[in-house]
């Protein structure tokens, strides 16, 4: 017996040693040419410095909807054809109306200032205070623009001041600078987490050194796409130190445990060997809930998708091919700090587990239910203007004061095809007829002079009386006009009633004027600031293909009476345009995001679900324990947006929608390390005792990974101005924390409850096998096998034989008979 023992032990090395051959000798590669891989990413990363500035960030969340909506194919068409000159709204409290006239004449007077609208209506005063809707001369980020915006703080200074304009706001500037500020308060408190649960303090700087690397390639290779989101770029090193230094935990313990009985260079090898299939396993789920993102018709899913995914390879390469050098670097440094375990024994969680094995369950699965019903009446909302976050800049709380005293303002462009005026005043007069309309504004109702609106005709006459000009010179001035368009025939039957737009002849005028072509005695001096302003106006609602008009709506900017109504303003302008015009506003992104919404929603949860499904399955190899994994974290996933219910809170639709795919391939990993602890121990004692011993295993990582991920999200909500990002990342933080309490309290006793179920719902993959070959003599034979054996068998073997044996075997070992009550030979 104890022969066969032996050859048992004898064969079990040869065939361990044969199938770790690749990867040990991988493994034995990287560590022994560790330098020259430190050449290799010290060359990368001076690359990366540089190349960080090649990337180009989008701003504008409406450039990631689909192309064939109304508000993006509109937003084009706008930003093509018309100048984007910089608006804000100006309120002055604490002001009589006598005083809020003189600050109308003031900001009208200052350089920079094309307009200022200004009245005695609700809408401009009320409450002693006064709203003033000035526009600019440049664009938001033109000096022009801000010296007459620093004009306007100075002017106003000793009045109660607030001032809401995007311009000179650059979003990605103020997100990189919050995010730095983010990711040293993160790195100390991550800090602080790795020296309770790491085994020595210099480990430490190891995995921050691996960290370091790895964000700054991933930052550094952005360039590869064509361009990325603000929020990927301000939020993917946060979510990579998060999602991905367990990798590097992973390794580093891995290869504690190797040297306390090798040298550093062989404790690498080893080290690295076993964990490059154990963190290749463990990342997959990750990357499986982020690739559901890549699916999501609203493009910032693959957007991000993308810079993520990327985000996690590059830290696996780091963590498998840059960290072992620093392992082996570092080693004597980490056995000088080595220090003793410092979190606590847990093992009363899993005896709580067990206690409680009966009670907890129930009332879980009455948690779900309702979390489910409160989850699913989310008050999503997808304009994050109305907002509030924790930090907001001074044009935030200027918004909101404003917001506070007059309301909010419903603006919706409309864009129609140009030359038509006649059909722009007919859709302005009827549009102005409903009770959802506050205003409209268009060159077909902007009054020039002497009750005459901006595209009214005028004969030759008419414009010389209106001028005071010499009637020889504007019947000279329609000669050539009437030249310049090809309009012959007027100048044969002569031009007394020829009939030219208002707004087209003085523009055709300034041209001539500019060009020197013509002169207007005593007159030019008398026009030019009409000529100036009908110029701004030019820029802003009219060119050669679109005419561009403004619908002021006392509606909410999301609301399906809103959504409504716009379908009522199209149905107006199909009765004068067959095509080619476009609505484009809040309420026209909002109400296109939330049709994507419910297509994106319905993609996001049943892929990263299933896609989580497959990879547990193929790890556990039965059908229960995933089953029960998903259970807890969907479970944590609607605890989470149950939160907003409760307490009538908008969230923002994207923040669901990421943070659901994140929650679910991420947090999943921490039921997944119970699990796998329990398993392996199941295997020596009584499930009972296996819990408690798996608990107090697995706590060390889900402590450090949970930890980071919630700390990660909570400072990103909390010190982000971004609605958006603020809002993902307190999503992140809450759903963490959710996702460590029923891990750590709900699961266990699920698992205890459970086992019989998951036991038998296990199954054993069958591999696709080639075709049988023969062969003879003495053979050895590795892997699984399927066939007739002929001859005399000596090694182990596990698995089973249909026919007659004449076997001896080890007393480790057993042979059993199947249809004979499972009778021990």
């Amino acid at each position: 017996m104890a022969y066969c023992a032996g050859l048992a032990e004898e064969h079990n090395m040869a065939r361990n040693a044969f199938s770790r051959t690749f990867m040990e000798r991988m493994a034995t590669f990287i560590v022994d040419k560790r330098r020259w891989f430190f050449l290799i990413y010290i060359a990368a990363a001076i690359f990366c410095v540089f190349s960080m500035s090649w990337v180009t960030v989008e701003n504008d969340i409406t450039q990631y909807l689909d192309e064939e909506t109304e508000t993006r194919q509109g937003l084009e068409a706008m930003n093509a054809n018309f100048a984007p000159l910089a608006t804000g709204r100006v309120m002055v409290t604490n002001v009589t109306l006598e005083t809020a006239w003189q600050i109308n004449d003031t900001i009208a007077a200052l350089d920079g200032i094309n307009m200022v609208e200004f009245d005695e209506s609700y809408e401009h005063y009320r409450s002693s205070c006064a709203l003033y809707d000035v526009t600019f001369a440049g664009g938001n980020f033109d000096q022009v623009s801000l010296d007459a915006m620093d004009s306007i703080k100075t002017a106003l200074s000793r009045y109660d001041l607030y001032i809401d304009s995007q311009l000179g706001l650059d979003m990605n500037d103020m997100l990189r600078g919050e995010m730095l500020v983010i990711l040293i308060v993160a790195v100390i408190i991550i800090f602080a987490v790795l020296i309770l649960t790491s085994r020595a303090f210099m480990e430490v700087p190891v995995l921050l050194l691996n960290f370091g690397m790895a964000a700054l390639l991933n930052m550094g290779t952005n360039f590869i796409f064509d361009k990325i989101s603000f929020i990927s770029d301000s939020v993917a090193v946060v979510l990579q130190l998060a999602l991905a230094i367990d990798y590097a935990i992973i390794l580093c313990h891995r290869f504690s445990d190797e040297h306390e009985t090798k040298n550093a260079r062989d404790a690498a090898i080893a080290a690295l060997s076993k964990a490059i299939p154990e963190i290749s396993a463990s990342s997959l789920t990750t990357i499986s809930g982020l690739a559901a993102l890549a699916f999501m018709q609203f493009g910032i899913g693959r957007d991000m998708a993308f810079v993520l995914i990327k985000a996690i390879f590059l830290s696996l390469l780091t963590v498998f091919t840059f960290m072992p050098g620093l392992l082996v670097l570092f080693c004597p440094a980490i056995d000088r700090t080595r220090h003793k375990k410092l979190l606590p024994d847990v093992s009363f969680l899993g005896r709580f587990a067990v206690k409680m094995r009966r009670v907890l369950p129930p009332i879980f699965v009455l948690i779900l239910i309702g979390a489910f019903m409160l989850s699913s009446r989310c008050p999503y909302c997808y304009s994050f203007t109305d907002l509030e976050t924790a930090k907001m800049t001074e044009q935030q709380h200027a918004y909101f004061k404003i917001k506070d005293v007059f309301g909010t303002s419903n603006m919706v462009a409309l864009l129609v095809p140009a030359g038509n005026y006649e059909a722009e005043r007919a859709i302005l007069e009827e549009l102005e007829t409903y009770d959802e309309v506050n205003g409209t504004m268009g060159l077909s109702n902007i009054e020039a002079m002497d009750g005459y609106v901006l595209t009214d005709t005028l004969k030759p006459r008419q414009l010389s009386e209106l001028m005071g000009l010499d009637y020889e010179i504007v019947e000279a001035l329609y000669s050539l006009y009437a030249m310049e368009n090809n309009q012959y025939g007027q100048l044969i039957n002569g031009l007394e009633e020829y009939s030219v737009p208002m707004f087209d002849m003085f523009l055709f005028l300034k041209d001539k004027l500019d060009e020197n072509n013509i002169s207007l005695e005593g007159g030019e001096m008398d026009v030019g600031d009409m000529l100036g302003q009908l110029e701004t106006a030019r820029q802003q609602m009219k060119n050669e293909r679109y005419s561009r008009m403004v619908i002021y709506l006392n509606l909410p900017e999301e609301s399906q009476e809103t959504y409504d109504f716009l379908q009522q303003i199209r149905r107006i302008c199909g009765k004068y345009y067959e095509g080619d015009y476009y609505l484009v506003g809040n309420s026209t992104s909002s109400r296109d995001l939330s049709a994507s919404f419910k297509m994106d929603n319905l993609i996001i949860s049943t892929l990263s679900t299933l896609f989580v499904v497959i990879v547990l399955l193929i790890t556990f190899k039965s059908v229960g324990l995933p089953v029960l994994l998903i259970i807890v974290i969907q479970g944590s996933i609607w605890i989470n947006f149950s939160y907003p219910t409760l307490v009538n809170q908008p969230l923002y639709f994207l923040g669901y929608l990421i943070v659901q795919a994140i929650q679910m391939g991420a947090n999943i990993d921490y039921a997944i390390v119970i699990s796998s602890h329990y398993q392996e121990e199941k295997a020596h004692m009584p499930h009972k005792q296996a819990i408690v011993k798996a608990m107090n295993s697995a706590f060390a990582t889900v402590f450090t990974s949970g930890t980071i991920m919630s700390s990660a999200g909570m400072l990103i909500g909390n010190m982000s101005a971004q609605p958006v990002v603020a809002i993902m990342g307190m999503c992140i933080g809450r759903g963490t924390i959710i996702s460590m309490v029923l891990v750590l309290f709900v699961l266990p006793s699920l698992l205890v409850l459970g086992d019989s179920i998951i036991e038998r719902t296990r199954f054993r993959l069958q591999p696709v096998l080639p075709q049988t070959q023969e062969a003879q003599g003495k053979i050895l034979v590795r892997g699984h096998v399927r066939g007739q054996v002929s001859g005399w068998m000596d090694g182990y073997f596990e698995g089973y034989v249909s026919g007659q044996v004449n076997l001896a075997v080890s007393n480790d070992g057993e042979m059993k008979v199947e249809g004979k009550n499972d009778e021990k030979v």
